[in-house]
């Protein structure tokens, strides 16, 4: 079940806590992809905190929300690039996606296979998905008062078992929300060091998983050569037909 799209957005601009862990996941999302000059970029889910950066040197940028979460005008009334979607068909065409960040979406949906279905058909040739899924191991998966204690959590390997049998192959993996998911003003001091030192120090586990993917080729089952029709080449045609006309022998014609 979706989380209502003013409750999320609340949790990312009007509250300390989630302003950090929006700084955090930015950090790492310009170091996973720091150049998207020319590319159409789409976001689905609750993306809009993570998009931004993309705005201006990225050739579209489009934020897909679907119906169960509600839909906010983004970045503004006037230049609105957000539309409400049915997860199920996303009005986007086959293949032209360059860049596709899935959020808030995967971990409360009831139908995960239809909504990486069309996370890989819109994905083109040479494309970059990148899905940030709560961590089923990490403090952030049990906070109710965060977005990130809603839906079902993932470990790494559930994650990359699910993108695996849906088309994907797992390029990177990288973690965020190292900090405590604490609105305590004492607590919140130390979430810069603890962000700073999450990925050196093995014990620390970050509540947010980030895996990138690309696209793996579809398949042809089947020979080109055993499958290609066979074609008949005629030579007892006749047989299925009728009777074969006779053959006039010049040499047994009887003289009138």
């Amino acid at each position: 079940m979706y989380l209502d799209v003013k409750e999320i957005k609340d949790f990312y601009y009007r509250n300390t806590l989630g302003r950090a862990a929006k700084t955090s996941i930015n950090r790492n999302l310009s170091n996973i992809w720091p150049e998207t000059t020319g590319l159409n970029v789409v976001g689905f889910g609750f993306s809009l905190p993570f998009l931004s950066q993309y705005l201006d040197n990225s050739r579209r940028v489009i934020a897909l929300m679907p119906a169960q979460m509600g839909v906010l005008a983004w970045p503004n009334q006037n230049k609105n690039v957000s539309v409400l979607v049915d997860e199920k068909r996303w009005p986007i065409d086959t293949g032209h996606v360059d860049r596709l960040l899935v959020s808030h979406s995967l971990e409360h949906t009831i139908d995960p296979s239809t909504l990486l279905a069309e996370a890989y058909r819109v994905l083109g040739p040479g494309g970059r998905a990148l899905f940030m899924v709560p961590n089923r191991a990490g403090l952030w998966s049990r906070s109710d008062g965060t977005p990130f204690g809603q839906g079902k959590p993932f470990s790494s390997g559930q994650l990359e078992t699910q993108l695996r049998l849906h088309g994907f192959l797992p390029e990177k993996q990288f973690s965020a929300l190292y900090m405590l998911p604490s609105k305590n003003k004492n607590v919140q001091r130390f979430a810069p060091f603890l962000e700073k030192m999450g990925a050196k120090l093995p014990f620390l586990v970050g509540g947010l998983i980030m895996l990138e993917v690309s696209k793996l080729p579809e398949i042809v089952k089947g020979s080109p050569v055993l499958d290609h029709k066979k074609q008949g080449i005629g030579v007892l045609e006749g047989f299925s037909k009728g009777q074969p006309k006779p053959v006039l022998d010049v040499n047994n014609k009887k003289s009138s």
